[in-house]
């Protein structure tokens, strides 16, 4: 991007606190950006070229959205960790294979977006924050959710097409989940537990596309307990 356009995007966002610099083709922070001011509550540089989130970006901890989507970002950094006040992440669409631990820190987390990424293992990170409500890992490699899912505080789970063969039964405990996604994974009948569908909170559990049929799911010992969790949402409804 010109000079000028440069200018104008961040004497705006010194006013705003909004800077947005996506679809610019950036494979590295502008150097106004490094010397800017910690006044950015929104930083969107989706749909560039950035390989790595610089060191830098750990300096702006007042922001509370920040938008990395559509890069070629292999990690998540510990630097993320600082930004204590995020809100919300999106990093979906990128090639992230390795979370920092730190990102446990962000004790603020709402929305996390991680879609479309090359996650093998359930980021349990994410796990202890009590304030997020949702948590998108769809399109990713994930085989196993693990038992340390019980401290998940989230109100929804989407895990839709990854290739999830192991359920931990402790889902039953998370007491604010009321939607979880297992779409298009590799589930057998037998890794649905009849304490997922009798003890837990969950209302919707999509699970379409597995190795089981309707059919089974039906007949599962806890499915109608299940059901009238179901029944009683949709009633909400109308």
């Amino acid at each position: 991007m010109g000079n000028k356009a440069v200018k104008q995007h961040f004497e705006t966002a010194q006013k705003t606190g909004v800077l947005k610099i996506s679809q610019m083709r950036l494979q590295e922070f502008p150097s106004p950006l490094k010397q800017f001011p910690n006044v950015l509550k929104t930083l969107d540089i989706s749909e560039n070229r950035f390989a790595i989130l610089p060191a830098d970006l750990g300096k702006f901890t007042l922001v509370k959205n920040l938008n990395v989507s559509g890069n070629r970002i292999e990690a998540l950094p510990e630097v993320l960790g600082l930004l204590i006040k995020l809100e919300t992440l999106n990093a979906c669409n990128n090639m992230i294979s390795h979370i920092s631990p730190a990102l446990s820190k962000l004790s603020n987390l709402k929305q996390v977006n991680l879609s479309n990424n090359q996650l093998s293992q359930f980021p349990t990170m994410f796990c202890g924050l009590e304030k997020i409500d949702m948590l998108d890992l769809s399109r990713n490699k994930i085989t196993s959710v693990p038992p340390e899912v019980r401290d998940f505080h989230g109100i929804e789970l989407n895990l839709n097409q990854n290739q999830i063969a192991i359920l931990s039964e402790e889902l039953a405990a998370c007491k604010r989940l009321k939607t979880l996604r297992l779409e298009e994974n590799c589930l057998q009948i037998g890794a649905i537990s009849p304490r997922i569908l009798k003890e837990s909170e969950i209302c919707t559990l999509a699970i379409d596309g597995n190795l089981f049929s309707p059919k089974q799911f039906n007949e599962l010992d806890g499915y109608e307990a299940y059901m009238e969790r179901y029944t009683a949402v949709k009633k909400k409804m109308f």
